[in-house]
């Protein structure tokens, strides 16, 4: 194991964050450098249990106190080699997972957990510095084609698990780049998209092609894919947002959250020319209490709005974990993220009632009421209306399933009772030569899931096209909730 007594002599130290004042002026990532012998320390403090319960809180079963006790040791590269074996992209999950290993870390029991994520993400970033990381093509080529529709982590992780298991592999995505929800909709504060790009960069030398700009199903058909390829992998995820239909929601100025975060990223990578949402001098209200909307919420600082208001219809969750979800389960705990240590002004167990606009039709302001849950429902409560002044709005409520697109309906893909993509236990969908993976099977979830998954499936075309694989399969193809 890494240092017998660490858990018990070092405190658990997270690297710091910029300080507010000055990282709000940029879009660059929030936290400082870490010491490398700090980081040991934090390594050291895991106790190798007996039944490490980490594992069971990752969903990609990644080897966590093998690698702690290499950085402990400082065997870098039997750490990343460690980290790589069950994580394509650890530079990701560092960044983006909420990290359900540490709620299920043994330490964490009646002390901090181990520092699990940060240790990973500095594996993965020593790495990348030091040139560990490199291309793994495959020693010989299977002679079987592959399509990937959509490049966000799921996408990525079956297409680099594919290619490397020999089969020539094209990622289809109808943005104008590739990554999918890792660049458009995550900002660069937490992603830093050259972050995305050395890792493209990679699977680009190990073969795998990519199609950015295609809208499959329109300039390229279902009846096409099937004819040039023989697997295809839908990795489209769930981006049917949820909308919020009361009065006043044809006024101008209020927009979805995935309609809004991507300009963002554009004007902090100065990549378009053209005008898109920007909110500076306004009065901003976000509807929604998850990742999203802190996402908006540290976006919209940025930009210089005036005010940033949060609504959650939820009541404000305790700083405890609460008795009916014990260790090890995920907790829902009032977490304060990068955003919201430089603007936290969330206000919990309230409703949007209406939108109210000015004589130009823009919206104005919204009309709250605040509500309490009773017999499985939020009811209003009488006599706390109220008003909030709002020149923009921007909907972060969540996603309801995979977009019901043309391609589903040429691949004549079946549905399942929530409206995501229907499939068995090796990946398949309605259709033999077709599979799905991460969120658009799944329904939305997590960028640990959805690299779990994509790997998953990987391993399931490779078995239905060669008769047998060495892929790793991590997880069966089960519907789960959101944060276990």
């Amino acid at each position: 194991m890494a240092d017998p007594r660490g858990f018990l002599n070092t405190p658990r130290e997270l690297p710091k964050r910029r300080p507010v004042d000055v990282r709000i002026q940029d879009w660059k990532e929030v936290y400082e450098p870490q010491d490398l012998t700090h980081l040991q320390k934090q390594a050291g403090r895991c106790m190798d249990c007996g039944i490490p319960f980490c594992h069971q809180g990752c969903p990609l079963g990644n080897l966590i106190p093998e690698w702690n006790d290499l950085i402990w040791r400082g065997d870098m590269n039997e750490a990343i080699d460690r980290l790589h074996a069950t994580n394509n992209f650890p530079e990701f999950t560092g960044r983006l997972c909420p990290a359900p290993c540490e709620t299920a870390c043994v330490v964490g029991i009646n002390a901090d957990a181990v520092t699990i994520k940060q240790v990973e993400l500095r594996t993965i970033e020593e790495a990348f510095a030091s040139g560990k990381v490199h291309p793994l093509p495959p020693d010989r080529l299977t002679g079987k084609t592959i399509a990937v529709i959509g490049s966000g982590p799921a996408g990525l992780a079956a297409a680099q698990q594919l290619t490397r298991a020999g089969h020539t592999v094209a990622v289809y995505e109808r943005a104008e780049k590739i990554g999918g929800l890792m660049r458009y909709g995550i900002p660069e504060f937490k992603l830093e998209k050259s972050i995305l790009d050395r890792r493209i960069a990679q699977m680009e030398a190990e073969g795998t092609r990519f199609r950015a700009g295609v809208d499959v199903g329109n300039e390229i058909t279902g009846h096409q894919l099937r004819s040039r390829y023989d697997a295809i992998v839908l990795a489209v995820g769930a981006t049917q947002w949820r909308d919020l239909p009361i009065p006043g929601r044809d006024l101008r100025g209020i927009h979805q959250a995935m309609e809004y975060l991507p300009w963002g990223n554009k004007q902090a990578l100065g990549d378009s020319a053209e005008e898109g949402i920007n909110v500076a001098g306004k009065d901003v209200v976000i509807l929604g209490g998850g990742d999203t909307g802190a996402d908006c919420l540290g976006t919209a600082i940025r930009q210089g709005a005036a005010s940033v208001t949060q609504l959650e219809i939820m009541p404000r969750p305790t700083l405890e974990r609460p008795s009916s979800q014990p260790w090890p389960m995920y907790p829902m705990l009032f977490r304060v993220s990068s955003a919201h240590e430089e603007l936290d002004n969330r206000i919990f167990s309230v409703s949007t009632q209406r939108f109210i606009g000015d004589e130009q039709g823009n919206v104005a302001s919204l009309e709250l009421i605040e509500t309490q849950f009773v017999d499985g429902k939020f009811v209003p409560v009488p006599g706390t209306e109220r008003l909030i002044p709002a020149q923009a709005v921007f909907l972060a409520m969540g996603f309801t399933g995979p977009e019901k697109s043309a391609l589903l309906t040429q691949l004549e893909i079946e549905l399942d009772e929530r409206g995501n993509i229907k499939r068995d236990g090796d990946y398949q969908t309605s259709s033999e030569t077709i599979f799905v993976c991460g969120d658009a099977g799944r329904g939305q979830s997590l960028i640990v899931w959805a690299i779990a998954e994509g790997r998953s499936a990987a391993s399931a075309v490779d078995r239905f096209l060669t008769g047998h694989t060495q892929l790793q399969a991590p997880i069966a193809p089960t519907v789960r909730p959101l944060m276990v």
